[in-house]
Order: structure tokens, then C-alpha cells, then sequence
């Protein structure tokens, strides 16, 4: 047999060497290309996280505010009004004020301590106030501060909406030196005690939450700081997986090496999520005050700081409004680990201890408020603002929107509406309406409705609903006709009598009165006043339908209007935000002023983007806007509206006119005084009978809405080129042409004598 080779000692060792040293070559290279790798990671996670953190735009919605309160001396406005409006406001009633947003009531005094505000034309400072009432009126007010007389001042503006970004974030941003010292506190006791002397990650933590999921065989508990938590929340997924958790780790000593701990803390503050508002997600303790308590976070006690970090933990699961025993137990606990921690008192946490949750029954502000004119405005912005920049730049934008006009025109019409329900003995809520007040001098809506029921508005009736608008149309045809001074006047003689008229689409269209009757020769006066059909259409005839159109066009009229005689009965269908518009230039003397909504928009920083100032056109002549005018107060005085006169005797003269249309199925009416037009629809949604005109429905909503509102009456300033004569009283048919009237003219066409009818 052969023998085997044996392999020297030496060789053996010689091999084994080479062995080694492969392995310690192969084992450096692959260190250094881990090493390599990591580091180039590293440098890209830095990278990336100077990037998205220096460069972090929150989504911001903009917010939109009615107009701020004034307050004067001489004012009347009730002492249960200001209450009420400071409580919307979120002010906070006391025994004694000793802080901003705060009141007391007591007696016939009112002492309260303004907030800080920035409106669109100047800012308010904080203040303490004493204002005394007497029957229903501002007596005095007093600067406790400076013991100065202080003749006026503002409440800020009411949040009445918001505009949303498109993933439905809802935030308001805090800067640093605005965070409450013992909202940091809370944080530092509850979520991260070593937050100022770790370096982003606190090693015991994570060894306990590493030995609690490695006998658990899955993470269960994280042992995160507030820096990871900022981590996660800003540029990690929800993932639970051991390889996000060491980019989280890594990203949280980064993010401490490069910023400062209050950057960071700052951060935290306007990025954690504390809770859902349906499908807006609720981000920030600004935003957190604001929805569960009503007020600013300046403003909150400290066991209502304690509530908001203790949400922190699980927004849903600790929700105050759906489980309040779970909110309670967790507030307190945040309370005791702050006592524990001597960050407060045993006093204040007895005291605290105590306190109910105090949770608003719904958030300050809502969408749902006041839906109508909240539609409105986002209109209006359209015109003159990119989507993107409304959802997400945290806009500021001040309307015109009166709150307490609007509560009480709410109120009023809820009431009225009933009435008429039981009136034409329909069934409750069968009746719907549309109201839009405005100040015709400026153009300003300061209220509107779209719906009886606010709280659903699915269809906005104010702008969308178009109508036929019925005898409405009439003061457009005398307007027309009254801009011929050489060929019509007040007293010109019209005919009051059938009428047959071809179409455009070849059938015969023969009109009647409301009373079915013709009045023969009538003076021009008394058949608007009367609102009688036969002379106006022959009137409207005899100006032309081109004419007509045109007068439309330059009271504002901006939709599609069919030339056909029909039309001066009122065929066009408009929507009543439109008869707003058209009445507004009628009432304004002859100017043509674009409705609107928005006052200013503020960026962020409170700096003015836009101005909406006043454009103003002119098309109508003063003069016959004058005398349009004065027929319109004689509607009310004498006319189809004359109830007015009846119940508002001390407002007079005011203007206005009735408006029906066939079958009864719309309910129209506009009246004006000195700086408040209001334009009143009531009709059905199924367009069926209303069994109401006019003067029966709309009318009577309308007067209900002034006796509150007490509009200042009609100046009725007359142009230079108007001038007064006597003739007999051409309203009243029982006369007998004995009893003389004050009528105006235009200068140069003043008849020498008049025909009486």
C-alpha cells in the first residue's frame, strides 16, 4: 500500500495563516464598505433632514372673520348683547377680570379685558374696560388702566369659517415666544423629562423599551423623546418595524446636533396631533385650544394644558367630547407628574384636581354657522385668488358680515316662516326663503340667508336659486322712462287698460291686473304704486324693450334677458343676491357698486395682500334715480306696500316694492332706507303655490326683520336739477283733484298744469 503524504507542522500553520489573513482582509473590506455605505447614508439622512425641517411650509388654512364689534358711548346695544358676543367670542366669564379674555357682568356694568388683535386697518392693544348701560344703551366707558373716559373701542372679529387645505389639515401656528411656560412644562413631566440634556435619544428609555418588546416578540413600546416624536410625525410613515425605528433614531440625534432644543420644541408644538374634527385632522396645541376649549392657548388654566398634552398619548382614545372619564384620569395623572416634578404647586394641583374638563359644546368656530355667506365670500375670492394660496398660506380675510345683524335676521325669519306656515296651513318647514341685506352706499352684504334651516344650506337660494322676479322689474321700466324728462314725469297720463301682444314664439300674450280689472287713464305715479300690470306693459312698450334691457344691464343685471313683452311683467328669473345688485344701484342714487364680501386679505404676518376698494360706475342719471326713488317711497306710503307705514310709522319714509308672480308661487319683496337694503324671497322648492303675494309673505318677513333692525330712514337727497311743484294728490283716488302734493321734476320739463284722474 502506498504510504499518505504528511503535511509538515510548518505547512499546516503556513496555511492556516493564509486562511486568516484572507479572512481579516475579506472582513476590513467588507467593513469598510458597510462603514462607507452607512456614512454616505448618514450624510444623505442629514442631508434630507436640514432640508424638510428648514424648509417646512405647514398647510395653514386661511380663516376667514366677520367684521370687528364697535362700541361707543350713545350706542344702543344691551347689555345681554355684549354678553352674548363676548361669549362667542370665547371670553371668559368671572367674578373679577384679572386677565386678557376675560369678563364680568354685574348690575348695569360690564367689565372685561380686551385681547390683542390685528385688524385689516389698524391694532387693537389688550386692555381692561368698565362699560355701564343704561336702558338699553352704551352710558360710559372707562379705561381701568390709564382711568381715562374712552369714547369707543372694538371686540375683535368672529371666526366664522376657514378654508381648508386639500389633505383637511386644520393648524394655527405658534411661534416660540408664544408657547405658555407650563404647556412646556407639562410636556417635559409627561412625554420627555430629560429633554433638555439628551442628545435627540434617551438611552435608559430605549433599553426598557427594547427589553419590554423583545419579551413581548413585537414593539410595543417605543420610549421615544418629544424629538422622536417630532421625528415620526414629520418624515417617517406609521410603520412598526425595527428598520424605522433605527432611521428614527438616527434622524433624532441629527435633528438635535443641528437645532436648538426650543427650535425644536417649537416645532412639536404646531405638529402633534391632538384629534379629528370629522375628516380635518386637528394639529397643534393652537389649534387644540382653539377646538376644544373656544379660546386662545394664552388664555388656558393649567389643567386645561394638562387635558391637551394628555392627548398626546392617543387623540381618539382620550377624546374629552366622546369618553370624558378617560380625558379626566389622564389630565390628572399629567397634573400629578407635574407635581411630582415640582413644576406646580401642591395648591394648584389640589385646585386643578377639581376643575371639570370645561370642553366647549362644539368648536369655536364652524363652517356650518353661518354656511350662506361663508359660500359667498369663497365666490369673491375666487375672482382674485389662486386655490392653493387660500388653503395653505394661512390667509387672513375680513368681511363685511355683521354677526349681530345676522342672528337677529335668523331669529326674525325662523319666526316669521312659522307664522306663514300656519297662515296659508302648510305644513311646518313647507315654506323656504332667502334673505341679503345690504349697505347700499358701500356695497356691502352684511348678512344673508339661504336656507330657513342654516344648519343643512345644501342649496345656497340667496345666490343659486333664479326665479321669475314678477312685478320687481317695474321700477327698471319706470327708471327707463323717467330718464325722458321731455316725454314722462311723475303725473304723466298712462293707460290702464287690456292689452294683447305677440311673443317671440308667435303666440298672443294678453296680461291682466292683479285685481282683474282695468283702471283706465291712471297718473304714472299711482300705476307703479298700485303695481298695476296693463299700464306698465303699455309704459314699457312705448319705451322700447331695448331700452328696458339696457337700464337692466346698467343696474347691474347680468344674466341672459329674453326680449319679449313678458319680460315687463317680471319673466326674467334672477336670483335674489342678483335683485340685490339691481336695487342696490336704485338705491345708491344711480351708482353701480360690485357687491361684495371681503374687506382685506392679511397674509400670515398680518401684512395686507389685496384691498378691495369700491368700484364705482355710473350709468343712471341722478335725477331719474331721484324720482324712482320717490315713486318707491310712495309704494310703501300709499301703495301695495303700505303696511309698512302702518307698522314702522317712525321709519318712514323708507322705499320698496312688492313683487308676485303667477299662480303665487313666488314671494318677493325689496325695500331700502338710508344705508340698509333687504331683498326677501319666500316660495317653494317643488315651485308649487305659495298662496302668498308680495305684501302677504316677503313683505311681512321683511318688516319683522326691521322692527329689529330699526333701518334709518331715507334721506332722500334731491340733485340740484330737481325742483318741487304742488298738484293735486295723485294717489288718492277719494280727492276729488282738491287736495294738493309737493311733487319733483326734473328742472326745464315742470308741466304748467296736470290732467286729474
Amino acid at each position: 500500500m502506498p504510504k499518505k503524504r504528511r503535511v509538515s507542522k510548518k505547512k499546516r500553520k503556513s496555511r492556516a495563516k493564509k486562511k486568516t489573513s484572507y479572512l481579516k482582509r475579506w472582513f476590513l473590506q467588507l467593513s469598510v464598505i458597510f462603514i462607507c455605505g452607512f456614512l454616505s447614508y448618514c450624510v444623505w439622512l442629514d442631508f434630507q433632514i436640514k432640508k424638510e425641517f428648514e424648509g417646512k411650509r405647514w398647510s395653514v388654512p386661511a380663516r376667514v372673520y366677520a367684521e370687528a364689534t364697535e362700541v361707543y358711548i350713545g350706542q344702543r346695544y344691551s347689555q345681554t348683547s355684549l354678553v352674548k358676543k363676548l361669549k362667542l367670542l370665547g371670553y371668559k366669564p368671572v367674578k373679577k377680570i384679572s386677565g386678557v379674555g376675560q369678563f364680568s357682568s354685574s348690575g348695569q356694568i360690564i367689565e372685561l379685558y380686551l385681547r390683542e388683535f390685528s385688524y385689516w386697518d389698524a391694532k387693537e392693544n389688550a386692555r381692561p374696560l368698565r362699560v355701564s348701560f343704561s336702558n338699553n344703551h352704551i352710558n360710559d366707558i372707562y379705561d381701568l388702566d390709564s382711568r381715562q373716559a374712552v369714547q369707543i373701542f372694538r371686540l375683535e372679529p368672529v371666526l366664522i369659517g376657514k378654508i381648508f387645505p386639500l389633505h383637511d389639515e386644520d393648524r394655527i401656528l405658534i411661534e416660540q415666544q408664544q408657547i405658555p411656560k407650563q404647556l412646556i412644562n407639562a410636556l417635559i413631566a409627561t412625554e420627555d423629562r430629560h429633554f433638555y440634556s439628551h442628545y435627540g435619544i434617551d438611552p435608559i428609555a430605549i433599553l426598557r423599551s427594547i427589553y419590554i418588546n423583545l419579551r413581548a416578540g413585537k414593539i410595543r413600546q417605543g420610549g421615544s423623546t418629544l424629538t422622536q416624536q417630532l421625528v415620526k410625525n414629520m418624515f417617517l410613515t406609521r410603520e412598526r418595524s425595527y428598520s424605522r425605528k433605527i432611521n428614527e433614531l438616527l434622524m433624532s440625534i441629527m435633528l438635535d446636533y443641528h437645532y436648538s432644543k426650543d427650535q425644536i420644541l417649537t416645532a412639536y408644538v404646531n405638529e402633534v396631533f391632538l384629534g379629528q374634527n370629522g375628516a380635518r385632522s386637528i394639529h397643534g396645541f393652537g389649534t387644540a385650544a382653539e377646538f376644544y376649549f373656544a379660546r386662545p392657548l394664552s388664555e388656558l388654566t393649567i389643567d386645561q394644558m394638562a387635558l391637551l398634552v394628555g392627548l398626546v398619548k392617543g387623540a381618539s382614545y382620550y377624546n374629552p367630547r366622546k369618553h370624558p372619564d378617560r380625558a379626566l384620569a389622564r389630565r390628572n395623572l399629567v397634573l400629578e407628574l407635574m407635581l411630582d416634578q415640582s413644576f406646580i404647586s401642591s395648591a394648584q394641583y389640589e385646585k386643578s384636581k377639581k376643575r371639570a374638563l370645561q370642553i366647549s359644546s362644539k368648536p369655536s368656530w364652524t363652517s356650518a354657522r353661518y354656511p350662506a355667506y361663508l359660500d359667498l365670500v369663497r365666490r369673491h375670492l375666487k375672482r382674485d385668488y389662486q386655490l392653493d394660496d387660500l388653503r395653505n398660506e394661512g390667509l387672513r380675510i375680513h368681511t363685511s358680515l355683521n354677526t349681530d345683524i345676522q342672528e337677529m335676521v335668523e331669529t326674525s325669519v325662523a319666526k316669521s316662516l312659522t307664522k306663514l306656515d300656519k297662515q296659508t296651513g302648510f305644513k311646518s318647514d313647507t315654506l323656504e326663503t332667502a334673505v341679503v341685506l345690504v349697505n347700499q352706499h358701500d356695497g356691502e352684504v352684511q348678512a344673508i340667508i339661504g336656507d330657513r334651516n342654516r344648519e343643512q344650506n345644501a342649496f345656497n337660494r340667496a345666490i343659486d336659486a333664479k326665479r321669475p322676479i314678477g312685478s320687481l322689474i317695474k321700477p327698471a321700466i319706470y327708471l327707463t322712462a323717467l330718464d325722458s324728462p321731455e316725454r314722462y314725469n311723475l303725473l304723466s297720463k298712462l293707460n290702464d287698460t287690456p292689452i294683447s301682444l305677440q311673443q317671440g314664439n308667435g303666440k298672443t300674450w294678453s296680461p291682466n291686473n292683479y285685481d282683474r280689472r282695468s283702471h283706465g287713464d291712471v297718473p304714472l305715479i299711482r300705476s307703479l304704486a298700485k303695481s298695476y300690470n296693463l299700464s306698465t306693459v303699455r309704459l314699457g312698450m312705448q319705451v322700447g324693450l331695448d331700452n328696458i334691457i339696457n337700464t337692466l344691464r346698467n343696474l347691474g343685471v347680468d344674466s341672459e334677458i329674453a326680449k319679449l313683452p313678458s319680460l315687463l311683467l317680471g319673466s326674467i328669473e334672477l336670483s335674489p343676491y342678483q335683485i340685490s345688485q339691481m336695487y342696490q344701484t336704485i338705491a345708491s342714487g344711480g351708482q353701480q357698486i360690485r357687491l361684495k364680501t371681503v374687506r382685506s386679505v392679511l397674509d400670515a404676518k398680518d401684512k395686507p395682500l389685496k384691498r378691495y376698494d369700491l368700484s364705482v360706475r355710473e350709468y343712471i342719471k341722478p335725477q331719474s334715480v331721484f324720482l324712482t326713488q320717490f315713486l318707491l317711497t310712495q309704494v310703501v306710503e300709499n301703495g301695495t306696500a303700505r303696511r309698512i307705514g302702518r307698522e314702522l310709522p317712525s321709519l318712514l319714509p323708507l322705499a320698496g316694492k312688492t313683487g308676485t308672480t303667477n299662480g303665487l308661487r313666488d314671494s318677493w319683496f325689496a325695500g331700502f332706507g338710508d344705508r340698509l337694503l333687504g331683498v326677501v324671497w319666500v316660495g317653494r322648492d317643488d315651485n308649487k303655490p305659495t298662496r302668498l303675494t308680495g305684501s302677504t309673505g316677503a313683505m311681512q318677513v321683511w318688516i319683522d326683520i326691521m322692527k329689529k333692525l330699526k333701518p334709518t330712514p331715507l334721506m332722500m337727497l334731491a340733485p340740484d336739477t330737481i325742483v318741487w311743484k304742488d298738484f293735486y294728490d295723485a294717489l288718492d283716488e277719494e280727492t276729488n283733484c282738491n287736495t294738493a302734493k309737493a311733487y319733483p321734476f326734473v328742472e326745464g320739463f315742470v308741466p304748467n298744469s296736470v290732467d286729474c284722474f
